[in-house]
C-alpha cells in the first residue's frame, strides 16, 4: 500500500492573484489592444481598395466610411475577442423602412445615412458582390487576402508586448 503524502505550500495566494491579473490584462486589455491594431491594417488595405472602386461621378466616397467595429455580441456570448472591418450605413434596404412582423407595430428605419463621413454608401454591396446586371469589382476580400499575413504578424508583435508588460506589472505588485 502507499501511503498518504501531503504537503503545504506557502505563499500561492500572492502568486495565484498574480496569475489572474496577467490573465485580465493580457486577454482584455492587451489582447484588444493587439487585436485593434491588426484590424487596422486590414481596414487600410480596404480602403486602398475602396479608392480604386470608387465612383468620381458621385459625392459619396467609400473608404471615408470604412471602420473598425468592437464586436461586443460576440464577446458577451462566447468572451471571445473580435473586431468587425465594414463599411458605415452598409445595412441600408432599398425603400430604407422594414415592416415588423405582427403588422400593428409599424415600420422602422435601419442602416444608411447621407451623414456619414464618405456620405450614403448603402451600395458598397453590389460593388463588392456584384449584380445580375453589373460584375462584381471586389475590393473588401482581396484587402483581407492580401493582408492577413501583416496582421497576423503585428497582432502577435503587440500581442508580446503586452504579455511581457503584464508580466513586469505583476511582478511589481
Amino acid at each position: 500500500m502507499a501511503d498518504n503524502v501531503s504537503f503545504k505550500m506557502d505563499g500561492l495566494n500572492s502568486l495565484l492573484g498574480k496569475l489572474k491579473a496577467v490573465n485580465y490584462d493580457v486577454k482584455q486589455k492587451g489582447g484588444r489592444s493587439a487585436l485593434r491594431k491588426a484590424a487596422a491594417v486590414i481596414r487600410d488595405k480596404v480602403k486602398e481598395g475602396a479608392v480604386r472602386v470608387n465612383d468620381a461621378a458621385t459625392s459619396e466616397e467609400i473608404e471615408k466610411n470604412v471602420t473598425i467595429r468592437w464586436s461586443s455580441k460576440r464577446f458577451k456570448t462566447t468572451g471571445d475577442l473580435g473586431f468587425r472591418v465594414g463599411i458605415m450605413g452598409g445595412a441600408k434596404e432599398y425603400n430604407n423602412m422594414h415592416t415588423r412582423k405582427g403588422g400593428r407595430r409599424g415600420t422602422y428605419a435601419v442602416g444608411g445615412s447621407s451623414e456619414n463621413p464618405g456620405g450614403d454608401t448603402f451600395y458598397w454591396r453590389f460593388v463588392e458582390f456584384g449584380t445580375s446586371r453589373v460584375a462584381a469589382r471586389p475590393f473588401m476580400r482581396p484587402a483581407l487576402a492580401e493582408s492577413i499575413e501583416q496582421a497576423t504578424a503585428v497582432f502577435v508583435t503587440e500581442y508580446e508586448k503586452a504579455v511581457m508588460r503584464a508580466i513586469n506589472a505583476a511582478g511589481s505588485r
